[in-house]
């Protein structure tokens, strides 16, 4: 498996366990995600975007990653053109890390959408600001290593069938959700959290490092 991690715009903390989902891998990074790379020590081998944010007073091995300049006015977006540039080197599994927050929502629900059809054409996606996660859920059953008393969504983008969550405060068996039902937010962790789905698209979010209320 060729991981890579894609550095994008959107916000991002530091965490042990972000730490270990990065190592080892390849990074590229989507215009200001640069700024990433210096909060995670790292050094990516390509700089993706049309380079109209670029964080300030990088250092000098940051500002020499080779890049690939894009006009401004273009037809997708910089995280998208990082993301491609990855599987033209032969990624199978994708980290994309900043993919929540930051300024645009728009953009934010476009990597949502982008990892469920990167998901769909068999290449493994993380999505994380750090504090939250996201993976895409499709046919079949999943398990997953969050603690007891994680907090933890599906968010469906489609109707949901055969929707099975065990390992949960509250567990469903064999449900069916309709698009837009919140019967699936906001559920926790207890044991090991399985989610089995029938048909439909869905998305796992969880937060594994709760930030502190505001």
């Amino acid at each position: 498996m060729s991981t890579f991690t894609i550095l994008l715009g959107g916000d991002l903390i530091r965490t042990p366990r972000l730490d270990r989902q990065v190592e080892g891998s390849r990074v590229i990074a989507a215009d200001a995600g640069i700024g990433h790379a210096r909060l995670l020590g790292l050094v990516p081998e390509l700089w993706v975007g049309d380079f109209d944010s670029v964080p300030a007073n990088l250092p000098d091995d940051l500002a020499s990653v080779p890049r690939r300049t894009f006009p401004a006015e273009k037809d997708q977006t910089d995280g998208e053109l990082a993301i491609a540039a990855a599987l033209e080197r032969g990624a199978t599994s994708l980290v994309l890390a900043g993919a929540f927050g930051g300024k645009r929502a728009d953009h934010a629900f476009l990597h949502l959408a982008l990892a469920l059809r990167l998901a769909e054409a068999g290449t493994e996606v993380l999505l994380t600001s750090g504090a939250q996660e996201g993976v895409p859920l499709l046919h079949g059953t999943a398990g997953f290593d969050y603690a007891d008393g994680t907090l933890f969504s599906v968010l469906g983008f489609s109707e949901l069938a055969g929707l099975t969550v065990s390992g949960a405060k509250w567990p469903l068996n064999n449900v069916e959700v309709a698009f837009g039902s919140s019967l699936t937010i906001s559920n926790e962790v207890k044991g090991r959290l399985e989610i089995a789905l029938g048909h439909g698209r869905a998305m796992l979010l969880a937060h594994p490092y709760p930030l502190p209320e505001s």
